[in-house]
């Protein structure tokens, strides 16, 4: 009897130990595991900052060879100009140059803001306009494309989006109004508030939807 309490009493010194040496086996799988798993995430961010490169290189590669282009067709617009036989062809493919160089200016215009942080608003919507009013108006209309209001530095993140609706409202304005555009950048206490407007129709009473307001 004594020698088998004996035997129980060392079974249960010994579990301790066991116990232990279970718990670091386990503390060493795991930690062996967290290391490898911040090795994939490493791996894993390197092939997504590579990814974000390349798609950035694409994007500046594909700017540039579509701005060549335009330039070739100005080019060979101007070159028609100058081998037609009357002056009447002649002067409409000097308009097809002019409008086909306008349309790259504005659409550099609209890509400007890519690589900024931030964009003084209102000088950047002047040289937008002037860019659009010469691709869209012609002189002898007698239409005017105008800035007004106050300005104010945005970010790019906020700036590129607004630029892109200015230019299509501004080019519907085209369409349908017969006078000048104005395009407004006004504060209405802690917001501003962006308009193109114009003397075209307007929306029918009852479709147009409340003015969004956002803050800067």
């Amino acid at each position: 009897m004594a020698i088998a309490k004996t035997r129980y009493e060392l079974q249960r010194s010994n579990r301790p130990v066991a116990s232990q040496t279970s718990v670091w086996k386990k503390y060493g799988e795991a930690k062996a595991e967290l290391a490898a798993a911040l090795v994939r995430e490493r791996e894993l961010l390197r092939e997504k900052t590579a990814l974000l490169q390349r798609q950035e290189m694409l994007a500046d590669e594909f700017e540039h060879r579509f701005h060549n282009s335009l330039q070739v067709i100005v080019s060979l617009l101007s070159l028609q100009s100058r081998a037609t036989a009357t002056a009447e062809a002649a002067a409409q493919l000097n308009i097809a140059a002019e409008r086909v160089a306008a349309f790259g200016r504005v659409h550099r215009r609209l890509h400007l803001l890519d690589h900024q942080k931030t964009v003084e608003f209102k000088q950047y919507l002047q040289h937008l306009c002037n860019d659009l009013a010469s691709l869209l108006l012609p002189q002898e209309a007698g239409r005017a494309l105008m800035v007004a209001g106050m300005n104010v530095k945005l970010p790019a993140a906020v700036g590129i989006p607004l630029g892109l609706i200015v230019s299509e409202l501004i080019t519907n304005s085209s369409k349908y109004a017969k006078g000048d555009t104005t395009v407004r950048i006004e504060r209405s206490g802690t917001t501003h508030l962006l308009s193109v407007s114009d003397d075209g129709p307007g929306i029918p009473g009852g479709l147009m939807s409340p003015p969004v307001k956002g803050s800067v």
